[in-house]
């Protein structure tokens, strides 16, 4: 009987829904076409052209897209050395060496010479505080290089080298001769320790005059004007020169052993032929000694104070 009643229960709230007035107040909406565009098969096909240029487009990788947070890379390893360049420098011409360390050599004697750069060159050059004892092991490395033979040395080594060489070889720099002027006058130029002599030499009947004095007002002592007029005594031409000489600076002996090599130098330009006996008398090479200087703690150059045990 429940079953029933439910039954007519709803059988009549259904019935009442029909017979509801707002039912009929309800226009049914008609349907509406959308507006979206056909594509045909033929719009969508690329061409070849476009394919291969889409493709070319995506194989090329354009750097830096999409980095937010960047950093310059170094472009070497020896960036952060306290000698970056020299470093570099240091480390292919190492490798050159175990490169090329079979290669046969030649003894020091017989290698090319090389205008090597000095320390303080390198170091302008390239702008960084190098070391004196990290620059000799370089120059050690390069030196060992430079005795590979000339012949089959390979162009590598020879660039590499370049690099430690100056521009200007002094070993060509080879000094002007002495030239005759139109009054048969010679120039010659000498030096000995703090002195400095010029000596005109000419033809003559062998009249010799120191800053316009003989030999014996401008040297008192007989040693002194002997070795002014030395290499005229030594090629026996001391009768058929004149020499007006001009020396300043230091003292009696260093004026008259740089009149000496002034005097020899213009005698060379007169008769080069005297060249051997004047370089076998001496007269020819500059004496490099000078004076030594004081040092701190001595009474002089080498002497030191007397030791007093109290």
């Amino acid at each position: 009987m429940a079953s029933i009643a439910s039954g007519l229960r709803h059988a009549r709230c259904a019935s009442s829904i029909a017979a509801a007035p707002w039912r009929s107040s309800i226009v049914p909406r008609s349907s509406f076409q959308l507006a979206i565009r056909s594509i045909t098969n033929d719009a969508q096909k690329p061409s070849g052209a476009d394919l291969e240029a889409s493709s070319a487009a995506e194989s090329v990788l354009i750097p830096y897209q999409g980095v937010t947070h960047a950093r310059v890379l170094p472009a070497t390893p020896s960036y952060f050395s306290r000698e970056p360049l020299f470093n570099d420098l240091y480390i292919g011409i190492s490798k050159l060496l175990t490169k090329y360390n079979h290669l046969p050599t030649v003894t020091p004697s017989e290698a090319p010479q090389m205008p090597w750069t000095k320390l303080e060159e390198m170091r302008a050059q390239m702008g960084e505080p190098i070391k004196s004892s990290h620059y000799a092991k370089v120059m050690r490395v390069a030196k060992r290089l430079n005795l590979i033979e000339p012949s089959l040395r390979p162009a590598e080594v020879t660039v590499a080298l370049s690099e430690f060489t100056r521009d200007i070889n002094p070993f060509l720099n080879m000094p002007n001769p002495i030239q005759i002027d139109k009054f048969g006058r010679a120039v010659g130029v000498g030096k000995r320790k703090e002195s400095t002599a010029r000596a005109f030499v000419v033809e003559g009947t062998g009249e010799v005059l120191v800053n316009g004095k003989t030999l014996s007002e401008a040297f008192g002592r007989v040693h002194d004007r002997e070795s002014a007029v030395w290499a005229l005594t030594a090629t026996e031409r001391l009768d058929k020169y004149n020499v007006w000489a001009l020396v300043e600076g230091g003292g009696t002996t260093g004026q008259a052993e740089a009149i000496t090599l002034a005097v020899a130098k213009a005698l060379v330009a007169h008769e080069p032929a005297l060249k051997t006996a004047l370089r076998k008398a001496g007269c020819i090479t500059r004496d490099p000694r000078t004076v030594e200087r004081k040092k701190h703690g001595h009474v002089k150059a080498r002497k030191m104070p007397a030791w007093v045990k109290r």
